[in-house]
């Protein structure tokens, strides 16, 4: 009986999640790595999607994106801090390019475009600052649809890409990458778990969100 009764104590189950391919390295993976051993009943499954899945008909528990792109009628727990995006390109680029001063000066340049499921064509690069708000249409001769290949082309010298800051950080201070137009990429809210309201949670479920949290 005791050891029925542990058992019944002991958080198990599992728990899939819908996200991005960012989120999923940068916040979710370094919280599990953490989570998990301590929980070895505790199974999740992470499913890597660039569209909005409608996390209840997909049968996912939940689903992280950026704070902007969750439905109002989800609960939302941030789990990562603010976000900035950042134009680079490698100096060999910029050898052969002058440097954009102005986000409409992008369209003179290579650029090395992303396209989401979710936009239907590629990506527009967005900017703002002081207030304004701008989005440009940038071309070039490579298109792909994660970061991992667009990292690799801007450090090749094939032109310039949009991606995370803490993407680039280490290559920026390497030398490796050249920054630009920084004053235009303002922060922006980070990354959210969210799931219905209407959900009814698990022991394991609530240990989970708490350990992924986000706590400054």
């Amino acid at each position: 009986m005791a050891s029925l009764s542990e058992l019944r104590e002991k958080p198990a189950g599992n728990i899939r999640i819908t996200t991005g391919e960012h989120a999923a390295e940068a916040v979710l993976w370094p919280a599990l790595a953490k989570f998990l051993p301590a929980y070895p009943d505790i199974n999740v499954e992470l499913i890597i999607d660039y569209g909005l899945t409608d996390i209840v008909a997909e049968r996912y528990d939940a689903g992280v994106r950026l704070g902007e792109q969750i439905a109002k009628d989800m609960i939302a727990v941030r789990i990562g801090p603010d976000m900035r995006m950042a134009v680079v390109g490698a100096p060999s680029y910029f050898a052969r390019h002058p440097r954009p001063k102005w986000p409409q000066d992008l369209t003179a340049h290579r650029c090395i475009n992303l396209r989401l499921p979710t936009y239907g064509s590629v990506y527009a690069w967005e900017f703002e600052k002081n207030g304004r708000e701008m989005r440009v249409h940038v071309e070039g001769q490579l298109v792909f649809n994660n970061i991992a290949l667009r990292l690799e082309a801007v450090l090749a010298g094939c032109g310039l890409a949009y991606l995370p800051e803490d993407r680039v950080q280490r290559y920026l201070s390497g030398g490796h990458l050249i920054r630009v137009l920084a004053d235009w990429c303002p922060k922006f809210s980070g990354y959210h778990l969210y799931y219905p309201s209407r959900r009814q949670a698990t022991p394991a479920f609530a240990l989970l969100v708490d350990a992924l949290r986000y706590r400054r």
